[in-house]
This record gives C-alpha cells, structure tokens and sequence, in this order.
C-alpha cells in the first residue's frame, strides 16, 4: 500500500486515534512524514483499554506524535488543544461503536456520535481548519436499500448508531455550505483486520473456534457482509485527506468496502480453514437492528481517490489469524 499525503498537510488531528483504525492511520502518517501527529482518545471501557495502549505504545516517545486522553463531548479539553495545536486536517473516528449496543444506550450514543461530532466541526470553523474527514458506516443505509449500495441511496437506519451517523454527515455538510470546509463522510463496510475489536464477529468467532469453545450464530447464517480488510480501508483514508487537500468539491459522502458480499456461514468456513478447527456453532435468533446484507458500490471512491481494495478474504483472514496468535504468543512471553 502506498500511504501519501499531501505537502500542504502537515498537522493532524486524530480522534480515536488509539482505536483499531485509528491506530493503523497514526502509524501511517508518521510513516508519510507527516510534521505533527495529535490524537484525541478517551479509552473507555466498551472493550479492555490496554489494547489501545498497546496499538500506539511504539509512538509514544516520538516527538512529532501527541496523545490527548479525553473524551469528545468535553469542550473544554478541546478548546485549550485548539488553543496549544493547529491543525491542517480533522480525521475524526472517534465514536460510541456498535449497532447491538446502541439499542439500549441511545442517549449515550446521542452524546458522543453527535455531539463529540458538533465539537470536532466547531473546532475545524474555529481554526479555519478546512480539510475534514468523518467516519460514518454502511448502517445507515438499512434494510431497504438495493446492492451494491450507492451513496445516493435513500437513508433508513434501524439502530441509535446507524442515526446517529446519518446526523454526523449532516452535520458536516451543513458546516462545509456554512463555513467552506472540505469533508468527506466515509461509510465504512465492516472493516477487519489486526487490532479488530474484540467484541466484532470475525476476532469473537476466531477466539472462540481456537479454544474450541461454541461461537453464537444469530439467524441461518444466510446473512451476507461486504467485509473490508484494513489495509483497503487506509488507503481510502489516503485517497480522502489528498482529496481535501485539493479540494475538488466541498462535500462527498463515499462507501470504503470490499465490494463483496460473504454470507456468515461461508465467513465461518474461512475462519475454519485459517485455524485448523472446525467451529462449533450456537444457533440463536435474528438480532434487532441487524442488516441482513451489506454491499459497497465503489465506483465513486475508484472516480474520486483511485481506491482499489484488492484484499481477499482468505488473504485478510489468514493476516488476522497470524497477527492473533502474534499477539497472544508476545502476551504469554510477556
């Protein structure tokens, strides 16, 4: 993958950017060069926070990296980095994760995925920071869209956290027709890869089949995910901060997937083969909230960014197995 940024684009901001993606961005962009590395993180305890130490211990002592442990929805930590940083380019990640969750929580989803969004925008307007790119999800399109989904489809989210994204794009579209930022809203399609969160299908299922251990499996499996291995998904990234930085249009929303449909059961069959185990599977129902397909038309983001995800998910599963046992091998020696 050939990670590049833009020359005018020196300073970031990166919320979440201890997280599974947003870590793999950091490394890249001091990879690139780039002057100044900030990232916005509260570490919560949606899953173990020492993961995210772990994904960007390596950078902690470089001098052109920064790291903020705070939360988005407070202002005020956020107003004295604005005041102490400048920043050429706003990559905010940073989210209340989950559609399952999301059911029982809205309110909280509320707060952090809108209103941590809103702070993020005022600080771009306040900087004149004008280059802005926001992680939104393949969720928003519900059930009723048609595949391979287009950006233009009509929005139908079924979960607090699906909304709540749909709004964060909103939201940024108003400040880009209100202020002249340049956004991009990236839906992303079920990204997987090394750091995944632990609570996503693909590291679940794998830990469970490893340990012999039953893996819960809601409806027939007959569901089909548009998976998008992390190696795709940061070169979108790349294609979107460059076309920020030249500024062709001040608003895009873009689908970063695969452009592949896998059912469950033929995801499962992968992980098998992977880890040299067969699964033992516990059948439950279909879950609230749950799309029954995902599908990416990327024919915008090939147009837009030359993004061309080439992982397949045999490659991607059998990267992520090998980084699992990696880590857990350096866990026990530790």
């Amino acid at each position: 993958m050939n990670f590049t940024i833009p020359k005018q684009l020196g300073r970031f901001l990166v919320t979440g950017g201890a997280g599974f993606i947003g870590s793999h961005l950091v490394d890249n962009l001091l990879a690139a060069g780039a002057e100044r590395v900030v990232v916005v993180d509260d570490f919560n305890d949606y899953y173990d926070p020492r993961t995210k130490w772990q994904n960007i211990a390596a950078h902690l002592g470089n001098t052109r990296f920064r790291l903020e442990a705070a939360d988005i929805r407070d202002r005020d930590r956020l107003n004295k980095l604005a005041r102490d940083e400048r920043f050429d380019c706003i990559v905010h990640l940073a989210a209340r994760a989950g559609v399952r969750p999301s059911l029982t929580e809205a309110r909280l989803y509320q707060d952090v995925n809108i209103g941590g969004t809103l702070h993020l925008l005022e600080m771009a307007r306040q900087q004149n920071c004008r280059h802005f790119v926001f992680a939104s999800s393949s969720s928003v399109y519900g059930p009723t869209a048609a595949p391979p989904f287009r950006e233009d489809a009509p929005l139908m989210p079924i979960s607090p956290y699906a909304a709540t994204k749909a709004a964060g794009e909103l939201m940024a579209h108003t400040f880009t027709h209100l202020y002249g930022i340049h956004a991009v809203c990236l839906r992303f399609f079920t990204v997987y890869g090394a750091r995944q969160r632990p609570d996503l299908a693909i590291h679940k299922f794998a830990r469970s089949i490893a340990a012999r251990q039953p893996i819960p499996v809601f409806g027939d499996g007959s569901t089909l995910r548009d998976y998008t291995y992390i190696d795709d998904i940061q070169q979108g990234l790349a294609g979107a901060i460059r076309y920020t930085a030249e500024g062709a249009t001040p608003f895009e929303v873009v689908n970063l997937g695969e452009s592949q449909c896998i059912s469950l059961n033929r995801l499962i069959s992968v992980l098998e083969q992977a880890l040299g185990e067969k699964a033992i599977l516990h059948r439950q129902p279909e879950q609230p909230g749950d799309l029954p397909l995902t599908h990416a038309d990327i024919s915008k983001a090939r147009r837009l960014f030359g993004y061309a995800p080439d992982t397949a998910i045999e490659d991607g599963i059998a990267n992520f197995v090998s980084w699992m046992r990696w880590r857990d091998h350096k866990a026990q020696a530790a």
